[in-house]
């Protein structure tokens, strides 16, 4: 019998006065038996509508009647035949735009929980499934990967799958990208993260670190010296953008970049324990309205900080963030000045930050991207005292793999050029995710890899 209950079963989560003073993940998870109940409220439908809103194409319904059986691992099985990583998808990707909301159940009451048993069957395969991994026979082609990010990883896994000599290579010392240094530790475990990657490798995928494309290793390079037939890059938006006010070089100012990777990736919040101190004031001011800007100010909440503000420029409905991670901001007592944009940063007299100048703005007619514009109200300046501030309103490609490769284009904004399969102006190199699109999902970044990986066993077939 379906569960016809017009709302999903809740998320266990820890307390909102607990969770902001430590690290530990928000969300505990379901239980087998939520698991079981919230899967039977979906209806199975025939057309599926679900599956055209996910950016990789998971057969949910065919999952969801598995964790409706109590049959866990072969639901595991069915996701990843689409999905490379279950884990950090059910937990970082937004489904209320995408799976869930082209649920059937939305026309009376909340869609079925599709990301919340995703993540479930992901983690119940973690603590009971077998680590077996079957690798495909060898087809004698090699292709490379740049970056370990989402797109690079979800490359890599469908390529290896085809029976591809893969080699992933990435910058820093650690695999993972955006999801090691960007997404803190309590909205995705590190551990995850390395367990997703630990079986990547067991499929066959290298991965080389401390390597820079572009300057250890140019594009060029991997064909004629290494013997790659195809290169994918994945190296996503790492390149922050800054508000260029007077005083942004002043102490105290990081980007979010600097200041997320400083926390998750090198463990800043575990300091002496790791030697990674993170300067946090009492005051804290993060501008920008996006998932980055609640991670940062929610960070800088467990770091002990008194007062954490969201400085945006629009209004509360237009915060592009997701819905949960700005209700979960609110609840852990994060504050929201909306409306309002920095015109200048204010240092004391040892070149430390201790101020920023707001100007009030009022919404106009909408802009370009169909939000309304917003303009300065004039005559409301104010200071609002802050010790940190943190800029989180964007990221770019970094140019280095532009400026050493002849024949790839890009565009006006630093990303690279390429077809809707990755395909770039350079022959034999694709190129998906933030890198292509500027910053945006995890799992558009991993749909952009799925469909580069096809594109290059297609093209290499030939």
């Amino acid at each position: 019998m379906p569960n016809m209950s017009l709302k999903k079963n809740p998320m266990p989560e820890q307390a909102p006065e607990i969770r902001n003073k430590n690290f530990l993940e928000v969300s505990t998870g379901y239980t087998p038996a939520m698991a079981m109940d919230e899967a039977q409220r979906c209806l199975r439908c025939k057309i599926k509508p679900c599956v055209t809103g996910c950016p990789v194409g998971v057969k949910i319904p065919e999952f969801m009647a598995l964790v409706a059986e109590g049959k866990f691992e072969e639901a595991y099985q069915k996701i990843t035949e689409d999905n490379s990583l279950p884990a950090i998808c059910g937990r970082v990707c937004p489904q209320e735009s995408q799976c869930e909301s082209k649920c059937v159940r939305c026309a009376k009451g909340e869609p079925v929980a599709i990301g919340r048993l995703e993540r479930f069957v992901a983690d119940y395969h973690m603590n009971h499934g077998s680590d077996d991994v079957k690798t495909a026979p060898a087809n004698g082609k090699k292709v490379a990967v740049v970056g370990s990010g989402p797109s690079g990883l979800s490359a890599a896994g469908d390529l290896a799958k085809l029976g591809y000599d893969v080699t992933i290579y990435e910058a820093f010392h650690t695999a993972g990208g955006v999801l090691m240094y960007g997404i803190p530790e309590f909205r995705l475990p590190k551990d995850i993260v390395q367990k997703e990657i630990e079986k990547l490798e067991k499929m066959g995928v290298k991965i080389e670190k401390n390597v820079i494309i572009g300057k250890t290793i140019l594009v060029d390079e991997l064909f004629e010296d290494y013997g790659y037939d195809a290169v994918y890059i994945g190296s996503g938006a790492g390149l922050p953008s800054f508000l260029k006010i007077e005083g942004e070089t002043l102490n105290g100012v990081y980007s979010a970049n600097e200041f997320l990777t400083r926390i998750n990736l090198m463990k800043g919040y575990k300091f002496p324990q790791y030697d990674t101190p993170v300067y946090v004031g009492k005051d804290v001011a993060v501008f920008g309205g996006g998932n980055v800007a609640m991670d940062a100010a929610r960070s800088a909440k467990r770091l002990g900080a008194e007062n954490v503000y969201i400085v945006y420029r629009r209004g509360f409905n237009e915060l592009p963030a997701r819905a949960e991670e700005i209700m979960h901001a609110q609840e852990e007592g994060v504050q929201f000045a909306l409306l309002k944009n920095p015109t200048k940063f204010i240092g004391d007299e040892k070149g430390w930050l201790c101020g920023v100048e707001l100007v009030n703005m009022e919404l106009g007619e909408p802009d370009e991207s169909g939000r309304r514009r917003p303009a300065p109200v004039e005559g409301s300046e104010h200071i609002l005292g802050i010790d940190t501030a943190v800029i989180a309103i964007g990221q770019t490609p970094n140019p280095l793999i532009k400026q050493t490769t002849e024949g790839l284009e890009t565009n006006s904004r630093g990303c690279i050029v390429a077809d809707e399969n990755g395909a770039t102006t350079k022959k034999m190199v694709y190129a998906g995710g933030d890198v292509v699109t500027g910053a945006a999902t995890v799992i558009l970044a991993m749909g952009a890899g799925k469909k580069a990986a096809a594109a290059i066993d297609e093209e290499l077939k030939k």
